[in-house]
């Protein structure tokens, strides 16, 4: 399996990138190609094409949830299909793959919409739509996991605005945040988007999903900003105990946590331009 991170807050040094708050991550397992999040704007379609990657022979675009630096980059990711089939150009049709909640409307402090702004509807004119909120194997080792068990008391987080569903407004817990994780040979590597959902929830479905209780890597935002100590100190026991041979924390989570992590596991830089391979 191999990565590269075409969106983050920063870049790694010396690769001339383009940053934002936002985070988006290629993914190839095999020949399998997939897009996990889009980032903000359309610095994703820049990124890769300075990196070699072709965002037209993606066959899977996959959300973490529907936050807008997670999925308002899928404008430019439709503008550019629609210009290769105008222009008649090879692509693939792209198959979207996400929780059912990741496309409802969000408010959060005053701002009407932080969500996805394009409806289900809207994307099903441009491929395929699988929406779930169970596991999801998208080859014979990668898998979507589906919604997240909320195991850790000290990862337990408060509302985040209001979601608009069909049956009305509620508080918004986010329960469509979710990862994928690979199976390799060194053990899983678990993909998050924010990890609204606990990051220690997030990996214990990922070991639970895979039958396997080994971790290579966590890469991804941790959504650790201003984390309070008990959380810090309970994220901290649990990557103790489950000794993962890597971590690459971004995006959401801030220098502190970084250097706290770093009391326990091994933290590796991460950035665009990133790449790895396992296995």
């Amino acid at each position: 399996m191999k990565l590269a991170v075409l969106v983050d807050n920063a870049t790694l040094t010396d690769r001339y990138f383009l940053a934002e708050p936002g985070l988006s991550i290629y993914v190839e397992d095999g020949p399998r190609r997939l897009l996990f999040d889009t980032g903000y704007s359309g610095v994703v379609i820049a990124n890769a094409r300075k990196m070699g990657i072709d965002l037209l022979r993606v066959e899977e675009i996959v959300l973490s949830h529907g936050h807008l630096d997670h999925t308002w980059g899928l404008d430019a990711l439709l503008r550019l299909h629609t210009e290769a089939i105008l222009e008649g150009r090879d692509r693939i049709e792209p198959t979207f793959v996400a929780h059912p909640d990741a496309f409802l409307t969000r408010s959060c402090e005053g701002v009407g919409e932080i969500g996805c702004h394009l409806s289900v509807e809207e994307l099903f004119r441009h491929g395929k739509v699988l929406l779930t909120t169970g596991p999801l194997w998208l080859t014979e080792n990668l898998v979507f996991l589906g919604e997240i068990e909320r195991r850790f008391e000290f990862e337990q987080a408060p509302p985040r605005g209001y979601i608009y569903t069909p049956d009305g407004i509620r508080d918004d817990t986010v329960p469509d945040d979710t990862a994928l994780a690979c199976r390799t040979p060194a053990g899983l590597v678990v993909i998050t988007g924010c990890s609204h959902a606990g990051i220690c929830s997030i990996v214990e479905q990922a070991r639970e999903v895979c039958s396997d209780d080994r971790v290579a890597d966590v890469i991804g935002g941790f959504h650790l900003l201003n984390a309070p100590a008990e959380q810090i100190e309970g994220i901290l026991d649990y990557f103790s105990e489950v000794q993962p041979a890597a971590l690459h924390p971004c995006h959401c989570t801030d220098l502190a946590a970084k250097i706290a992590l770093a009391k326990v596991a091994n933290v590796c830089e991460t950035g665009v331009g990133l790449h790895l391979e396992y296995g």
